[in-house]
């Protein structure tokens, strides 16, 4: 593991009670993001594969909500830290450390991929492995929402200092077409805001494998 990886691993390993207290409302007070959730899972429940991944979970906050909305989710993440919470705070549901890149999960077992904010990391360049990598673990048909910050004023990915490691903002069509480049089809999408202190919007992208 090297590169953007490592900074990432460390800077969530020491942030984990200051994240965790941050998002203890599971989205509660974001309503938009909260109901893009929502719609997430009652598709997966109505293709009958509910097994889901929270990619990314950090302190396990939204793996806990997938499971009060009828899916069988487990978390992944990077950090041992947020791992290591995640498993006190759930204690009923299954936390792993993991790569992204390298899911511990066999080819198309889920039915659902959520990634919010979990890629905003990724350099541009790697994120069509990475898309990869979920169409890989997704069932045919299968969901993938991924959230991310936007910035519709570019035309390509930007990068910008993160609190905790450095990321990238998007333009809303081009995460569209890396999507459809790794796969995935677009069935819907939700841009809101701005929100945060560099005034982006948050972006929602619910996406299906392409059954070919």
């Amino acid at each position: 593991m090297g590169g953007y990886r490592d900074g990432a691993r460390a800077g969530y390993d020491g942030v984990v009670e200051l994240y965790a207290s941050m998002f203890a409302d599971r989205l509660e007070t974001r309503p938009f993001a909260r109901a893009m959730v929502g719609v997430f899972a009652g598709m997966v429940r109505e293709a009958g594969n509910l097994r889901v991944a929270d990619v990314g979970c950090g302190p396990g906050h939204l793996t806990g909500l997938l499971g009060e909305l009828g899916v069988e989710a487990f978390g992944v993440d990077l950090s041992p830290g947020m791992v290591e919470h995640a498993r006190r705070a759930h204690p009923g549901l299954r936390f792993v450390e993991g790569r992204m890149e390298a899911l511990p999960v066999e080819d198309g077992a889920l039915g659902g991929v959520l990634a919010h904010y979990s890629m905003i990391h990724t350099p541009p360049g790697e994120l069509p492995g990475l898309l990869a990598e979920q169409v890989r673990v997704l069932a045919p048909g299968g969901l993938l929402l991924v959230s991310f910050y936007v910035d519709e004023g570019a035309a390509e990915p930007v990068r910008y200092e993160h609190k905790v490691a450095p990321a990238y903002s998007w333009p809303v069509e081009r995460f569209v077409e890396v999507l459809a480049g790794a796969g995935f089809e677009v069935v819907a999408r939700m841009v809101h805001g701005p929100v945060s202190e560099r005034g982006f919007l948050e972006g929602h992208l619910l996406a299906r494998v392409v059954v070919r």
